[in-house]
């Protein structure tokens, strides 16, 4: 998942971020619904937010769902831009570097 940080607050990139689909499987809408619930601001066609306060919760979720092997590494792991700077700890076991390529292509929606 794209990510960026910005003022304490971590992004996913809206194309990135979980979907509910009505006829969608049980653990992807479960994944969803839980990511939402620890989400600051998760409106529809815009990046998600997550405040400083949530990123250990959001750490644990995103272990949790690696460690079920339920869904591919894509929707689980944070990319960080190389101009990002370091990752923060609380994401290092769940987080890498995006490829440069998909540089030009992280989230900027403000």
């Amino acid at each position: 998942m794209r990510a960026r940080i910005e003022n304490q607050v971590l992004f996913i990139h809206k194309d990135d971020a979980p979907e509910y689909k009505k006829k969608g499987s049980v653990v992807r809408n479960t994944y969803f619904w839980t990511m939402r619930s620890i989400a600051d601001r998760a409106p529809f066609d815009r990046d998600w937010e997550f405040a400083s306060e949530v990123w250990l919760a959001l750490n644990r979720v995103l272990i949790a769902y690696a460690e079920s092997g339920y869904l591919n590494t894509s929707e689980i792991i944070l990319e960080f831009p190389l101009s990002q700077g370091a990752i923060p700890d609380v994401f290092r076991n769940v987080a890498t570097w995006a490829r440069e390529e998909e540089e030009t292509e992280v989230c900027h929606e403000k």
